[in-house]
């Protein structure tokens, strides 16, 4: 094992990891959005509505991601392209599009059981002071699931920044694809590729201790401690 080796990849390896953090951040503020949104349309009284958000989530959650962007990437632009149209993706808004759509689905479950575990008694009791159902589920029911779907959303996220690396596949250079590169002019696979998999796993200890902290920082329970002085009382 060769130090140099490591030493003279890192900073070339780093440039990709920060590319492999934005990546995972923009895929995750898309599927947070489109989330969310499909998550209460999964809950809608109009039966259209319900299923066309369940097709939609049992394609992006019963297929592999990287035939998804291999879709996104090929399979779109080949067939607006048949139809006469000139039109590509580039790599990154493939990779970003491939992403989010696959995180939007994940989430969108997420959601939804968010949702349905907040007691019914909760929206029977706004109702009764007169909030519409819009209102019920912005300022009652959504805040308490958003509580409570911390833990499977951090595991979400973890396992969206591994999943960027497949999108080496299509020579998008973030982390993994560097790690290639490097490799290709090198041949030196065991150095490059542990060192891509310790990056990998900082990044993935970093979030994952972001996510602790965000959970005990909205746990009602913690909130408003205060070390109490003790007391004593002698007794004369």
């Amino acid at each position: 094992m060769r130090l140099d080796v490591i030493l003279d990849a890192l900073p070339n390896l780093l440039v990709g990891a920060g590319i492999t953090v934005q990546l995972t951040a923009i895929a995750i503020f898309f599927g947070l959005i489109g989330g969310s949104l499909m998550g209460i349309a999964r809950l809608s009284p109009i039966p259209a509505v319900r299923i066309v958000t369940r097709i939609y989530v049992d394609f992006f959650r019963g297929t592999p991601l990287l035939v998804q962007i291999f879709v996104v990437y090929f399979g779109v632009p080949s067939l607006i392209q048949s139809m006469g149209s000139q039109f590509s993706f580039s790599r990154p808004a493939a990779a970003i599009l491939a992403l989010s759509l696959n995180a939007t689905a994940y989430i969108a479950e997420i959601v939804r059981s968010g949702i349905q575990s907040i007691e019914m008694g909760q929206r029977e009791a706004s109702e009764s002071l007169g909030l519409s159902p819009t209102q019920t589920m912005g300022y009652v029911i959504f805040p308490q699931a958003f509580r409570r779907i911390i833990p499977p959303l951090g595991n979400e996220f973890i396992t969206l920044l591994k999943d960027t690396s497949l999108v080496a596949i299509i020579g998008y250079e973030e982390l993994f694809r560097r790690g290639q590169l490097v490799v290709a002019t090198n041949y030196r696979s065991f150095e490059i590729f542990g060192t891509v998999a310790l990056v990998y796993l900082v990044m993935v200890v970093v979030l994952s201790q972001g996510f602790s902290w965000l959970e005990n920082a909205l746990n009602p329970a913690n909130r408003g401690k205060r070390t109490k002085p003790t007391s004593v009382v002698e007794e004369v």
